[in-house]
């Protein structure tokens, strides 16, 4: 009897252990660190389908861009898209095959509908752009917490379980 209750235990912790590695479908894991050091400055788990959002001012062209993500199977979703002049009318919509090359060549613009996916995402920090992202109603000043030209990572991963446990906050 105590060789099988061993075996049991054993063959427990083996199936926990496999469990705990696997991702689980319908979350998504976001972490946004400092890219120089590794440093966490945000890690927590999101549902698919919960948005984050980053806003920045474009230096070359002075217009507030706001990117509309959403977290889905891993990753971070690009789903709209706007270059607004702070001074000017409501920006024109655009198709969302549009919008890598207007990122380049300037103009208000809005788009969605876009689902372009991403894992990862560098964020240099500028002078001018004052570049924030927005998850569960945090906000995260970058250069507040890199300084001017540090960089920031935003990593997106599936979640596993012990994520959803420890990470199930937003600090």
């Amino acid at each position: 009897m105590k060789g099988r209750t061993l075996f049991l235990a054993l063959v427990f912790l083996l199936v926990a252990a496999l469990l705990s590695q696997v991702a689980l479908p319908g979350y998504t894991r976001i972490q946004i660190r400092e890219a120089g050091t590794g440093r966490k400055i945000l890690s927590c788990v999101l549902r698919d389908g919960e948005e984050v959002v980053m806003t920045w001012k474009n230096s070359l062209f002075a217009l507030k861009v706001t990117e509309v993500f959403k977290a889905q199977r891993g990753m971070l979703v690009l789903t709209a898209v706007t270059f607004a002049d702070p001074q000017g009318p409501a920006p024109p919509a655009v198709r969302p095959s549009d919008v890598d090359d207007l990122y380049h060549t300037g103009g208000a613009f809005t788009a969605t509908g876009i689902e372009k996916p991403f894992e990862r995402i560098t964020h240099r920090v500028g002078e001018i752009g004052d570049p924030r992202v927005r998850v569960r109603g945090r906000e995260i000043v970058f250069k507040r917490e890199v300084g001017f030209g540090g960089r920031v990572l935003l990593i997106a991963s599936g979640a596993k379980p012990y994520h959803i446990v420890l990470e199930s906050d937003t600090s």
